[in-house]
């Protein structure tokens, strides 16, 4: 999912500080890594679809002018492939990843996947776990479903851990 011409815009321009500093930017490591569910239970955020292969007209992720980037992975050993090569791409760009949010499929995460996730420990600011929430699977609008305990706190984890190094830059080229 890429952002419509208008989100574009506005994701070019810099935020007041007081609204950079609340806002989220949420991208998926891969398809189907729940980066829209997780968007809109992280509000305010920006939901950036997945990660593209860069090439030299257009960069793997738009720029996140210092919002805090969450990384949306699910916890199979796959994604944890894609995973590594989403963070490469992403720290080429000159971006940072805040937070990795390891998305539960409701089974045990394999042991190739958790090895993957504690290398990539070291290159982001943090690794969090989100459980399988089953509700979200009937819901037609996440935000309205009653999440259990262990989903709140993991999304406050998240939240908390992803504005805790938020610093605000200022765009080398302002865009009208």
């Amino acid at each position: 999912m890429r952002p419509t011409a208008a989100q574009a815009e506005t994701a070019r321009q810099v935020p007041p500080r007081d609204q950079a500093a609340s806002e989220i930017v949420v991208v998926g490591a891969h398809g189907g890594a729940g980066t829209t569910t997780l968007a809109i239970l992280l509000q305010p955020s920006w939901d950036l679809g997945a990660v593209r292969r860069p090439t030299r007209d257009r960069p793997c992720i738009w720029p996140t002018w210092g919002r805090p980037l969450v990384l949306v992975s699910r916890n199979t050993a796959m994604a944890a492939t894609r995973t590594i090569a989403a963070v490469n791409a992403i720290t080429r760009q000159g971006e940072r990843v805040a937070v990795l949010a390891v998305v539960s499929d409701g089974l045990p995460e394999p042991a190739a996947a958790a090895y993957r996730f504690q290398v990539l420990d070291a290159r982001v600011d943090a690794v969090v776990r989100v459980p399988f929430i089953a509700p979200l699977r009937t819901a037609d609008d996440p935000a309205q479903v009653d999440l259990p305990r262990r989903a709140r706190r993991s999304i406050a984890a998240i939240r908390a851990r992803a504005v805790a190094g938020v610093t605000v830059q200022a765009p080398l080229i302002r865009t009208p």
